[in-house]
């Protein structure tokens, strides 16, 4: 054979040598494992690779395990946040370099398409939310984001990766999702449904607007009372079916002015069209996997808006500032702290929230 055609025999050939890694694959609905990995090499010249520091599990992975997303197949690498280190980028990557920290957006964006000119990263042509759901994930010891140049954001000097891990996804996912698609104003009635992760986000950011009453129902006592630690002006437990009912007495039978529904489930999106006031909002942040009822025999009539959005993490630059002054502290949402070796006990904990109390968990590399 020619030298040539070796060489390019060669080149073709998996190297019996490419590093490994661990990481948390998903296998197929209520299916994942803790394995050996092939490590995450450059594809395109806009690529870098990660090495994790810092990441955590996400309701959206729970809702993959539950088989709520098909675009994700199995043999996944899961996990959508986290920060780390510059481990090697393409030829077209100008903002990083090795030995960089960065923050990674959930939401990985080439800034040149349609939808991302419209701000719209979410729905990039060639990115979009593709982290742990249509390329490989974060919950791993490397990982490789596409679109580097705008898709990461370079870690501030001193700044608590902890509290960074938190502007992943969570915090923009919950102010704009919720806070900004449901249109808090300065002394507007909320209530959020939903005291979880997500929900708490956005008890968090709705603060940034000065509402006048933010309303927050669960089924669990013990969220409920950290939402009033919060800054919950009123707590709702919904447990006994009656939450309509409790909210329109708090509200003189008005309603709120934005609902934002935080769960997921049938359940709690039909709650919000039971509490919404006239001329109001219900802002969807819950990833739905059935089919819900729209009950327009109320509403056709109620100059209400129903928003639905995937989060386009275009807000993370003035989460960064906020953090920055202070004005923030995401970190109050981290419950729970593993190392990576610990991720699948991690998912116990996470998916038991009732009885761990667990909010968000931090995963060390």
């Amino acid at each position: 054979m020619p030298d040539d055609a070796q060489a390019m025999v060669r080149a073709l050939t998996p190297a019996d040598d490419t590093p490994s890694m661990k990481a948390l694959v998903y296998k197929g609905p209520g299916l994942k494992a803790y394995e050996d990995h092939a490590r995450p090499q450059i594809i395109a010249p806009t690529d870098a690779i990660v090495k994790i520091t810092k990441t955590t599990i996400c309701g959206t992975d729970l809702h993959i395990l539950k088989g709520d997303v098909p675009t994700c197949a199995p043999g996944r690498i899961l996990g959508h946040e986290g920060v780390g280190v510059i481990d090697a980028v393409g030829p077209a990557v100008t903002a990083f370099k090795p030995g960089d920290r960065v923050l990674i957006s959930c939401v990985s964006a080439c800034g040149r398409c349609e939808f991302c000119r419209k701000g719209m990263f979410s729905h990039c042509t060639t990115g979009g939310w593709i982290l742990g759901n249509t390329i490989d994930g974060t919950q791993a010891e490397f990982v490789r984001t596409p679109h580097a140049d705008t898709s990461l954001y370079p870690i501030p000097a001193g700044a608590d990766e902890e509290a960074l891990v938190m502007l992943s996804d969570i915090l923009p996912t919950g102010f704009e999702c919720g806070v900004l698609n449901g249109k808090v104003q300065p002394g507007a009635t909320v209530a959020i449904v939903g005291s979880g992760p997500i929900g708490m986000a956005a008890l968090l950011t709705a603060q940034f607007y000065s509402p006048a009453q933010i309303i927050m129902i669960d089924l669990d006592d013990s969220r409920l009372e950290i939402a009033r630690r919060f800054g919950a002006t009123a707590t709702i437990n919904s447990a006994d079916g009656k939450a309509v009912e409790a909210l329109m007495t708090m509200t003189g039978g008005r309603g709120v002015d934005t609902a934002i529904e935080a769960v997921g489930v049938p359940a709690t999106f039909e709650l919000c069209e039971g509490i919404v006031a006239a001329g109001g909002v219900i802002a969807n942040i819950g990833v739905h996997g059935v089919p819900v009822s729209l009950h327009l025999e109320r509403l056709w009539d109620r100059n209400i808006a129903i928003t639905t959005r995937l989060v386009d993490t275009s807000s993370t630059p003035m989460l960064l500032n906020i953090l920055r002054a202070n004005k923030i502290d995401p970190k109050r949402l981290i419950t729970h702290h593993f190392k990576l070796d610990q991720i699948l006990e991690a998912y116990e904990t996470f998916g038991a929230a009732a009885k761990t109390h667990a909010l968000k968990v931090i995963i060390a590399a």
